[in-house]
C-alpha cells in the first residue's frame, strides 16, 4: 500500500544557510536598491527580495561570497513549499555602512518635513433654518396626532417620490407616527406628574400663608406708636373722620392756616 506524499508548508528562513549552492543570476547590487530596501546593521543584515518582496537575510555578509538565504515566496507553515527563484543569490555590497545610514537618515528627515502646497480647506457650517420655518415637536398626544394626520393628507396629495401611500410612510412620517405612539404611552404618567406638581404647589402655598398667619398673633402689639384704633382707621379704605390721626402728625402741629407779615419782619431786620 503506497503511502500518499506529504503535503509541505513553507520553511522557517535561515539566518545562516549551510548550502553550498550560487544560483546562476547575476549579482544583486545594493546600489541598485533605496535606502529603507536593505538594512546593513550588523544584527540583521537582510534586503527585501525582488522576486518575492519579503525581506530575506543575506549569509557570510562579511566572507566573499554573500549571498541570499533559500527562501520559500509564502508564509511559514502556512503557504505552499514554493521556492523562490531569488534563493541563492550573490549579492554586491557596493555601499558602506556610514554613508547607508547618512542617507537613511537624510531620508527620514525630508520625508518628516515634507509638506503638501495644496492648502485644505475646512467645510463652510450650514446656515441655521430660520425660527418661522423649525417645526416645533407636539407636547401631547392630540397634537402630535392632528400634525400626523395632517401630514398624510399633504404628503399623499403630493408627487413627491416615497410619498405615504397605503401602509407605506415616508421618513416624517414614521417620525410623526413613532411620535404619537411615544407620547401616547407616556400621557398617564405625565398626567400624574402634572397633577402631583399642582397639589404640591398648592401646598406650598397654603403652607406660607399659615406661617405669615401664626406670625401675627396681637394686632395690637403690631400697631405703630399711634396705637391700634388710629392705624385700623388709617389703613380702611374709607374717609377718615377728624379725630383719625396718622402717626406722622403730631398734636403741635397747626391744623388752620397762618398768615405770616413779611412787612414786619423786614422791619424789624432792618
Amino acid at each position: 500500500m503506497s503511502v500518499p506524499p506529504r503535503e509541505r508548508t513553507a520553511r522557517y528562513r535561515k539566518s545562516r544557510a549551510r548550502s553550498r549552492n550560487i544560483s546562476a543570476r547575476p549579482a544583486l547590487a545594493l546600489s541598485v536598491l533605496r535606502p529603507h530596501q536593505y538594512d546593513l546593521r550588523p544584527d540583521c543584515v537582510s534586503l527585501i527580495c525582488p522576486d518575492c518582496r519579503t525581506w530575506v537575510p543575506i549569509t557570510a555578509f562579511n566572507g566573499k561570497k554573500p549571498k541570499l538565504v533559500p527562501h520559500d515566496t509564502g508564509v511559514a507553515r502556512q503557504d505552499a513549499a514554493v521556492r523562490c527563484q531569488g534563493s541563492n543569490r550573490l549579492v554586491n555590497i557596493d555601499v558602506r555602512v556610514t554613508a547607508w545610514e547618512k542617507r537613511l537618515e537624510t531620508g527620514g528627515t525630508e520625508a518628516n518635513a515634507c509638506r503638501s502646497a495644496r492648502q485644505h480647506y475646512k467645510p463652510l457650517p450650514a446656515p441655521a433654518r430660520p425660527i418661522t420655518k423649525m417645526a416645533s415637536e407636539s407636547a401631547n398626544a392630540e397634537d402630535a396626532l392632528t400634525a400626523y394626520r395632517e401630514h398624510i393628507k399633504t404628503c399623499r396629495s403630493s408627487k413627491v417620490i416615497g410619498r405615504c401611500g397605503g401602509t407605506h410612510r415616508c421618513t416624517r412620517g414614521a417620525q410623526l407616527a413613532a411620535l404619537y405612539a411615544q407620547l401616547k404611552r407616556s400621557q398617564p404618567t405625565r398626567d400624574h406628574e402634572a397633577r402631583v406638581d399642582a397639589l404640591l404647589a398648592r401646598h406650598r402655598t397654603s403652607r406660607v400663608w399659615t406661617e405669615q398667619s401664626e406670625g401675627v398673633v396681637d394686632r395690637e402689639a403690631t400697631a405703630k406708636r399711634s396705637g391700634a384704633p388710629i392705624e385700623e382707621v388709617n389703613n380702611s379704605c374709607r374717609r377718615h373722620p377728624a379725630e383719625a390721626v396718622s402717626e406722622f402728625r403730631s398734636p403741635e402741629v397747626p391744623l388752620a392756616p397762618v398768615r405770616i407779615n413779611t412787612n414786619a419782619s423786614s422791619r424789624r431786620s432792618c
